[in-house]
């Protein structure tokens, strides 16, 4: 077995700490990774605080991880010694299931083995990216295109296809009107993919605060909610909104915004639920949806898209040390836009 330098927490609202844990021997089918980068995930910091139910600790957090191929099992043919690859959220599914067939193994019926806080098939449990090196069957290995920085491709793994899945399911592009609540980690990435899709793109924060960034990465126009014309001023005029927040908003407000036959994906997740009001929908046919992630298809379509766009992030490379700094920070909003923990400091 593989021993990997790790940070894990042992419960909710702990603080970090120094970890050895052990990979698995390669299968025929498995890849030996290793970690160079690894972002942080809001999802990171709600399911080690136990904010989405119990999580299995001690945990490794970590779904964002791009590195370089170390070893391959004797059956692996998509990867070599060498190759720069990364993972996602999930490293397994059933493969059988109608939805793990048509590609969206992200929703496999009988459930997706996540990265970190799962089980795997061998019955062990799944420790993420905040460490040294990871093996994960090759069917769940992402190719990172050369011309992207292992840095900045990490946050793709989580943020980029996060929001890249539901704009392109809902087909942003030319002629459309999308809206952006929320300009973090997510909301950048969603500004970014849907201006180089072809969209208008409108950012809708509580502020004005970032409106230079947001402007700067493909927006025509910024509002603040906090304004109360705001909505009044853009009722009704978005096909698509996508709301990245993680925190409970009005959403009834937000839905005012969209035209007929619009839709208001969710793909931030609050802990506490959102009240939707029925007639915030009937009037205007319009629609209230959530998205996770993608397909390992589709999320290797975001990178190529995010590498011929020469799309990335904004991140702040971090020490592990700062970890516990970084949680409390991107909880006060306070980053710009995506942390990444250069694992060489584990």
């Amino acid at each position: 077995m593989v021993m990997a330098k790790a940070r894990a927490v042992d419960g909710p609202h702990q603080s970090f700490r120094k970890a050895d844990i052990q990979r698995r021997e390669l299968d025929k089918h498995d890849v030996l990774l290793e970690i160079h980068y690894a972002g942080i995930c809001h999802s990171d910091i709600h399911t080690a605080h136990g904010d989405w139910g119990e999580a299995h600790y001690p945990l490794v957090p970590g779904h964002e991880i791009a590195g370089i191929v170390k070893e391959v099992g004797s059956d692996v043919t998509k990867f070599q010694p060498g190759d720069r690859a990364g993972v996602g959220c999930m490293v397994e599914s059933c493969g059988s299931c109608e939805n793990c067939e048509a590609g969206e193994e992200q929703y496999c019926l009988k459930g997706n083995t996540p990265t970190y806080d799962g089980v795997d098939k061998y019955g062990e449990p799944t420790q993420g990216g905040y460490s040294t090196h990871i093996v994960v069957t090759e069917d769940f290995v992402l190719h990172i295109p050369e011309n992207l920085p292992l840095d900045a491709a990490a946050p793709l793994l989580c943020a980029g296809i996060t929001t890249f899945s539901p704009l392109n399911r809902w087909q942003a592009g030319p002629g459309k009107k999308v809206a952006v609540v929320g300009l973090g980690g997510l909301g950048h990435m969603a500004v970014k993919i849907a201006n180089a899709m072809g969209a208008d793109v409108t950012v809708l924060s509580q502020t004005l605060n970032k409106q230079d960034d947001g402007l700067r990465f493909g927006a025509s126009a910024y509002y603040a909610t906090k304004d109360e014309e705001t909505f009044d001023t853009l009722a009704g005029q978005f096909d698509l909104i996508i709301n990245t927040v993680s925190a409970k908003i009005n959403i009834n407000d937000y839905l005012s915004l969209l035209r007929l036959d619009g839709t208001l994906v969710n793909v931030g997740a609050p802990a506490e639920p959102l009240d939707v009001h029925v007639f915030s929908l009937i009037p205007q046919r319009r629609s209230f949806a959530g998205s996770l992630i993608g397909g390992i298809h589709e999320t290797q379509e975001m990178l190529d898209f995010c590498a011929k766009h020469e799309i990335m992030p904004e991140i702040e490379v971090i020490s592990a040390d700062d970890i516990d700094d970084a949680y409390e920070r991107v909880q006060k909003s306070d980053v710009k836009y995506r942390f990444v923990i250069d694992t060489s400091t584990l």
